[in-house]
């Protein structure tokens, strides 16, 4: 069934929380700085091309703007037991109190940023909110332990035209012994978006990590999109 028709279909009571131990998370995501070459669909990819997937850590929050310092910022991830885990920080100050092995989206609570916000997983950097997004823009997810995922559907896009992009899902598994594995690719050029959705949802077991990776032939900004649904085990 394409995303389309099971979100008519049972997506609404998906979100209302009435289907028993089923949930969904939308990625999106869009690169920081203009892409040349390879890179993960994230805001940091100006400074660490493919995402990095640091070790295991204290969880951190900095700003390039001292205005930033006191607000405060919801950082969501995974334990080091790869439990979900969500934690409310102070920009300039203090550190989580759980150890994050993943974090895959971090928002301003208080009051939208000036500077470009830094969370660091450890030493790190694991994610990056650029000024006045309020908000991070990576498609970078792990499944959490316990759940099964499936994803439903992907989109790319490219904000120039006369650019040849390659889109790649990738995905690695608990047992891939580290490596990551293709699972889906599209091309464009010319600026054209390129989507899929799934008759079938491809199924992610628990703890596997999922990223989009462009390959541009010029520099440009490339966005990525998808959607997963989270079932327990």
């Amino acid at each position: 069934m394409a995303f389309s028709k099971y979100l008519n279909h049972q997506g609404i009571d998906i979100a209302r929380g009435l289907i028993v131990d089923t949930s969904h998370i939308n990625k999106f995501g869009f690169t920081g700085a203009n892409t040349v070459g390879t890179a993960t669909v994230w805001d940091g990819n100006g400074t660490t091309a493919v995402y990095p997937y640091p070790v295991a850590g204290i969880v951190s929050v900095s700003s390039s703007s001292g205005t930033d310092d006191g607000e405060t910022i919801e950082v969501q991830g995974l334990d080091d037991q790869f439990n979900a885990v969500t934690e409310t920080l102070t920009v300039g100050s203090g550190t989580s109190t759980a150890s994050f092995s993943r974090v895959f989206r971090a928002r301003m609570i208080t009051a939208v940023n000036v500077g470009t916000i830094s969370v660091d997983q450890g030493v790190n950097l694991a994610a990056q909110i650029f000024p006045n997004n309020g908000q991070t823009l990576m498609a970078v997810y792990t499944i959490p332990a316990g759940y099964t995922g499936y994803i439903a559907q992907f989109q790319g896009s490219v904000d120039k035209a006369n650019v040849d992009v390659k889109f790649k899902l990738l995905c690695r598994e608990p047992n891939d012994n580290g490596v990551f594995r293709l699972i889906g690719q599209w091309g464009t050029q010319g600026g054209n978006p390129v989507g899929y959705e799934y008759p079938v949802p491809l199924r992610a077991p628990e703890k596997s990590d999922l990223r989009v990776d462009v390959t541009t032939g010029a520099a440009c900004g490339c966005g990525a999109i998808f959607d997963v649904i989270l079932i327990k085990n």
